[in-house]
C-alpha cells in the first residue's frame, strides 16, 4: 500500500503540473494543506521534503515552500556562423519603435527593462530623501563622480579581484554612456570593431554613433564567444576594439568561464586590441558566487570596464560607471567634453544604499526572482511554440533567446504580435548582417500573470500559422 505522504506528495505535483500552483509562487501553509487533504501536518512536512528531493519545491527559510519546476527540455539555439567581412552599422526604427511610450500599453516582452516589481523601489526612495536633505551638496557638479560613490564601486570592484583606486573610477549616465565613450577615445571612424554575434543592439548602436565598423565573431549558446572565431578575425582584419558582454550576455544569457575570459585577455592583449567589457548583468547570476569579470585576469589595463546600476536598482537613475584602465585619461576627457558630470543626487542615493547593505541583501532575492522568471518563461514557450523550437538556458539576467523552426520569421511575428498588443525583440536587430530572421528575444523580467501567459500562447500560435503560410 502506497505511503500517505507519498499520495500526497504526488497530488501537490499534479496541482503544479496542472498550474494551480505556479513557478516561483509560495505554496499554502502546512496547516492549510493538511486540513486541505485531511492528513496531519507530519505528513505534510514529509510530502514536502518529498517534493523538494523531486525538485519540484524549494525551502525559503522563514518564508516556506515556492514551486520550482524543473528546467524544461529544449534544445539550444545554434551557433552563428563566421562572418565574412566587417560591415557598417545602420541601427533599425524598430529599436526604438520598442522602446517609445506609446509602446507601454502593449504586454511588454520586448525591451530588456525589468518591471518595477523587481526592482528595490522602496529602498532607493527612502535613499533618494536621505540624499536630498544633503542640500546644495546635491546641487553641484560631480566631475568625475561623487567620492562616496565611486569609493563603493571600488570596494565592491575589489570584492570581484579587481584591485582599483577611488580616483580611477569614472561615474556615467548607465553602461550606454560608458561604452560610446570607450569606443571614442581608443577608435577613429571606419575602424573595425569586433562584436559577439548575437549582439545586443545597444552595442550596435554605439558603433553606428561612431561610425565604425563591425566584424561578428560568433558566440556559443552556453560557451561564449568563440576565441578561434575572434583570432581568425584579427589575422584577417585591423580590428581596433573588441567589445563583449562576459557574464549572462544579452540576447543569449550565456556566461564565460574564468578560463575562457583569461585566454580571452590575453589574446587581446598579445594583439593589442583593447577588451571593452559590459558587465551590466554580472550581479544577476541565477546561482552560486558572483562571477568574477574579465578585468580580474588584466595585468596591463587593457580592458575597459563599463557595468551599471539599470537592470538592478534603477533604469531611470541611469547610474553607471567605467574604469578605464590605461586609457583613464583619454575617457575622461571624453566624460567631460560629452556633457562633464552625471547627477549627484543619484550618486550619493546609491552610494547610501551599498554602504547600508541594502543592496546586497536585495540581490540575494532578486537572484531568486530573475531565475524563476526565466524558468517560467522557457516552460511556456515549449509549451507553446512549434515543435523545434530551441531556447536559450541563461545562466543569468532576465532575457530568452528563442530560435524558431527553419522557414518561420520572426520578423512577420514581431509585426503581427503588434497587431495584437504584444511586443517582442525580432532576431535581426541583433545583427548587422541579416542574421536571425527566425529569432525571437523575450524579456523574462515580468510578475507572471494570465495576461502574460495568454501573449506566449498566442506568440506560439502565430510561430505555427506563420509558418503554415510558406
Amino acid at each position: 500500500m502506497e505511503i500517505l505522504y507519498h499520495q500526497v506528495a504526488d497530488q501537490v505535483e499534479s496541482l503544479i503540473r496542472d498550474g494551480v500552483y505556479r513557478n516561483g509562487e509560495r505554496l499554502p501553509g502546512v496547516r492549510m494543506l493538511s486540513r486541505q487533504f485531511g492528513v496531519s501536518i507530519a505528513t505534510v512536512l514529509q510530502a514536502h521534503q518529498t517534493l523538494e528531493g523531486r525538485g519540484i519545491l524549494e525551502p525559503r527559510e522563514r518564508s516556506g515552500f515556492f514551486v520550482r519546476v524543473p528546467d524544461v527540455e529544449a534544445p539550444e539555439p545554434a551557433m552563428a556562423s563566421q562572418a565574412s567581412r566587417p560591415m557598417p552599422v545602420s541601427a533599425r526604427d524598430m529599436t526604438i519603435d520598442l522602446c517609445a511610450d506609446e509602446e507601454k500599453r502593449m504586454v511588454p516582452l520586448a525591451t530588456a527593462i525589468p518591471h518595477p516589481d523587481f526592482l528595490p523601489i522602496r529602498q532607493i526612495q527612502q535613499a533618494s530623501i536621505w540624499a536630498a536633505r544633503h542640500g546644495l551638496e546635491t546641487l553641484d557638479y560631480a566631475f568625475p563622480g561623487k567620492s562616496a560613490f565611486r569609493r563603493q564601486i571600488a570596494q565592491r570592484m575589489a570584492t570581484l579581484g579587481v584591485a582599483v583606486t577611488p580616483d580611477e573610477v569614472l561615474a556615467t549616465n548607465g553602461a550606454q554612456e560608458a561604452i560610446i565613450m570607450a569606443l571614442r577615445a581608443i577608435t577613429r571612424p571606419g575602424d573595425i570593431v569586433a562584436v559577439e554575434s548575437p549582439s545586443f543592439p545597444g552595442i550596435l548602436q554605439a558603433l553606428e554613433v561612431g561610425g565604425l565598423r563591425a566584424i561578428e565573431i560568433p558566440a556559443h549558446p552556453s560557451e561564449g564567444l568563440s576565441l578561434e572565431g575572434l583570432q581568425l578575425a584579427m589575422e584577417q582584419w585591423p580590428i581596433k576594439a573588441c567589445i563583449a558582454v562576459t557574464n549572462h550576455s544579452n540576447p543569449m544569457g550565456m556566461r564565460l568561464s574564468d578560463d575562457h575570459k583569461r585566454k580571452l585577455v590575453t589574446l587581446l592583449e598579445d594583439a593589442g586590441v583593447p577588451l571593452i567589457e559590459d558587465d551590466i548583468y554580472g550581479d544577476l547570476g541565477h546561482s552560486g558566487e558572483r562571477p568574477r569579470p574579465a578585468r580580474a585576469f588584466d595585468r596591463s589595463g587593457n580592458v575597459i570596464y563599463c557595468s551599471s546600476f539599470s537592470k538592478t536598482i534603477s533604469p531611470g537613475l541611469r547610474l553607471g560607471w567605467i574604469v578605464p584602465g590605461r586609457y583613464f585619461n583619454e575617457i575622461r576627457q571624453q566624460k567631460y567634453f560629452t556633457n562633464l558630470a552625471t547627477a549627484t543626487l543619484p550618486q550619493m542615493a546609491v552610494a547610501h544604499f551599498l554602504e547600508q547593505g541594502g543592496y546586497d541583501r536585495y540581490l540575494r532575492g532578486a537572484r531568486r526572482n530573475y531565475r524563476d522568471a526565466v524558468e517560467r518563461l522557457r516552460t511556456a514557450v515549449v509549451r507553446h511554440f512549434p515543435p523545434g523550437t530551441a531556447v536559450s538556458r541563461p545562466q543569468g539576467g532576465f532575457v530568452v533567446w528563442v530560435q524558431l523552426p527553419e522557414g518561420i520569421s520572426g520578423t512577420d511575428i514581431y509585426r503581427r504580435a503588434r497587431e495584437r498588443d504584444i511586443n517582442v525583440a525580432p532576431g535581426i536587430m541583433f545583427s548587422t548582417t541579416g542574421k536571425y530572421e527566425n529569432c525571437l528575444r523575450l524579456n523574462a523580467a515580468n510578475p507572471w500573470s494570465a495576461r502574460i501567459e495568454d501573449a506566449v500562447r498566442t506568440l506560439g500560435a502565430l510561430a505555427a500559422h506563420v509558418h503554415s503560410d510558406r
